[in-house]
């Protein structure tokens, strides 16, 4: 065990007070600002950094637009981080700074950190289900809430120009794991001292929703459960911010809920509940993109909602394959199969 999560996002930002605003609409809880930039804190101890885009402060990197402009992982020990600074170190720069927060840049350009954490433990109590004649639930109504209050940095997305050479970076330097992959559309990875279903999505930027080059996606906080996750939407278009590309669902993909709405500081946030937890023991998977993108949205966009999802999901045991270590290297994704007869949850 090594890296244990994203223990810092930081921004670059247009538009600083915009951004702060929508930040503290979101739930999230301002710890600090000033006209250059703001701190949010988590309470699991994570953090999320606006700074004004053009702060010199801010990593150069591939990545174009507004939107997370460096990921800062945790590290849970202070003898990893320096076996990782140290392998990092061999073929590339990595700056420390004074608090030993290792700068440094991967083999696709992105810029990222690593900073010793002392991640602390969050603990939800989501209501107990009720279904006919299966009753958790009795003579006790569910909790009330009036907004979301996320707790945890969950994951982070960016389109890349190539996902399986950047996933390549992360698995054979960083140690991370592979979760899934989507075909023809990109590669689900989580840090070796995390359960989370993902930690990281490389997205390919020529997918539907990416813009064809690199740059932020998204990033994902952890609520508790749907109700907190449809409160906390309801009360961001109220306060003026609307939904994003794909609104809100459950994806089959982890079998996460999610409301990703649209961000001023970059690219969108997500509202995340009821993913999957992963240990080394998972056999990771390979995905049809639609089959793997949604069991259910609200408002499913035209390219998903005029084509039934091809039922493509099969077992990868032994992980992506070592010849294959670019996204040229792929083959071409197999013939569409029947779909289930009966009842097919698409």
């Amino acid at each position: 065990m090594a890296i244990i999560g994203i223990e810092s996002l930081i921004y670059g930002v247009p538009d600083l007070a915009e951004s702060t605003r929508f930040f503290e609409d979101f739930g999230l809880v301002l710890a600090e600002s000033d006209e250059t930039y703001s701190h949010f804190q988590l309470d699991e101890g994570s953090h999320v950094v606006l700074r004004k885009v053009d702060d010199p402060s801010l990593p150069k990197s591939v990545l174009r637009d507004y939107g997370v402009k460096e990921v800062i992982w945790g590290v849970d020990k202070a003898e990893n981080l320096e076996k990782l600074v140290a392998s990092l170190a061999v073929d590339r720069e990595v700056r420390r700074d004074a608090d030993g927060t290792a700068h440094f840049m991967t083999d696709c350009g992105l810029a990222m950190g690593l900073r010793l954490y002392e991640r602390k433990k969050v603990v939800y109590a989501p209501d107990p289900l009720n279904a006919p004649g299966n009753v958790h639930r009795l003579n006790n109504s569910r909790k009330w809430k009036t907004r979301a209050r996320p707790k945890t940095i969950t994951h982070v997305v960016f389109a890349v120009e190539d996902f399986v050479k950047s996933f390549r970076f992360m698995e054979e330097r960083l140690n991370f794991r592979l979760s899934e992959h989507q075909l023809g559309f990109g590669i689900y990875m989580r840090c070796d001292g995390a359960n989370d279903h993902h930690s990281l999505f490389f997205l390919d930027q020529n997918a539907a929703g990416a813009p064809g080059y690199p740059v932020f996606h998204h990033a994902n906080f952890g609520v508790e459960d749907i109700d907190e996750m449809m409160i906390g939407g309801n009360y961001m278009t109220r306060k003026g911010w609307t939904y994003g590309f794909l609104g809100t669902g459950r994806h089959r993909i982890a079998s996460a809920l999610f409301c990703y709405i649209k961000c001023p500081a970059g690219g969108e946030a997500e509202y995340g509940a009821d993913s999957d937890y992963l240990d080394d023991g998972y056999v990771p998977r390979e995905w049809n993109a639609l089959f793997g993108t949604q069991i259910w949205m609200t408002n499913p966009p035209a390219f998903i909602a005029n084509n039934p999802p091809e039922w493509i999901v099969r077992y990868m045991p032994e992980g992506f394959p070592a010849h294959i270590r670019s996204k040229a290297d792929l083959p071409p994704p197999p013939p569409r199969g029947p779909a289930p007869a009966g009842n097919a949850n698409a």
